[in-house]
């Protein structure tokens, strides 16, 4: 994939034009949708207010965490991940292997992958072998996770628009479902408009979900409780990454996103799989368990 550059990048541009802005993270992450609640995770600490019986039953990982591990052994860094109780796979690549060869690591350490991330010129160029494909290894969902920076004009959103409901319906008629992947440039207005907003306004809800990265709205100095509660229904898949009050991203339950009042929406949001990343980890393996022991942790 091409997400190799995507978080020192992204990273950078934010800074830039949320700072025009007068945005202040630390701000931010006091006053809005944003709290302290990460720590708690982390530690087993639970305040009698989030001491709920929901709990995430089954943990997920965006596996582009462990490109570096997958590509030098995929079928033993499939078996560590199992090993740390992660259930739930999403691919961002398939190092060669083909889709029968996927499956069969997947069924043999009893994981199952509801998702996967194809770029979005894979879609245009062969939508009919990408649906062949996430058939073969059993995957609900076809995501589009990125647009390089020439493709965040306004007529490629609208041509984005029209790849996730054409290429929707042809999922549609496989048994499978299109979504979208959002960064955080998708919040930066674009000749007087918000990218996110028109995607979700003019995608077919029946046709397209919306996977949404938790770390990149939340840096893009946006609630994301706002979105869940305006969109019912259309986000049913998490990227369950923690932003740091001074604005890097670090394992779940390091930093201050509040993700037992986010999973609390669960309903409201139409979320069935939350998938743990960390797009740019010094220690994969370190991070990943980490991250998975504080989603554990969570009551909502």
């Amino acid at each position: 994939m091409s997400h190799s550059t995507v978080f020192d990048k992204s990273l950078a541009g934010a800074e830039k034009g949320l700072s025009g802005r007068g945005f202040s993270r630390r701000g931010f992450l006091k006053s809005g949708g944003i709290a302290a609640a990460g720590l708690a995770a982390s530690t087993g600490f639970i305040p009698a207010a989030l001491a709920q019986s929901n709990r995430v039953e089954r943990v997920g990982l965006q596996l582009y965490t462990l490109r570096k591990e997958l590509a030098a052994d995929f079928d033993g860094t499939l078996a560590r991940v199992a090993a740390l109780g992660y259930k739930e796979m999403e691919f961002a690549g398939y190092y060669g292997r083909s889709a029968t060869q996927v499956r069969d690591a997947l069924d043999a350490n009893g994981m199952t992958s509801p998702a996967a991330h194809i770029q979005w010129s894979a879609i245009r160029d062969d939508l009919n072998g990408e649906i062949e494909r996430a058939v073969g290894i059993g995957q609900r969902y076809v995501v589009i996770p990125y647009l390089q920076e020439n493709e965040r004009t306004l007529d490629h959103y609208k041509r984005l628009v029209d790849t996730l409901n054409t290429a929707g319906e042809a999922c549609r008629d496989a048994g499978l479902k299109m979504a979208y992947h959002n960064h955080n440039f998708e919040f930066d207005t674009v000749d007087g408009v918000v990218p996110y907003d028109m995607l979700l306004a003019q995608t077919d809800a029946d046709l397209v979900d919306m996977e949404l990265d938790l770390f990149w709205i939340s840096y893009a100095g946006v609630d994301p409780l706002h979105y869940i509660e305006q969109h019912p229904g259309r986000f049913s898949m998490l990227h369950v990454k923690d932003l740091s009050a001074d604005g890097k991203m670090v394992a779940v339950g390091e930093g201050a996103i509040d993700f037992a009042s986010i999973f609390a929406r669960a309903k409201t949001g139409g979320f069935t799989h939350y998938f743990v990343e960390h797009d740019n980890p010094v220690d994969a393996f370190e991070s990943v368990t980490t991250s998975i022991a504080a989603v554990n942790s969570l009551r909502f």
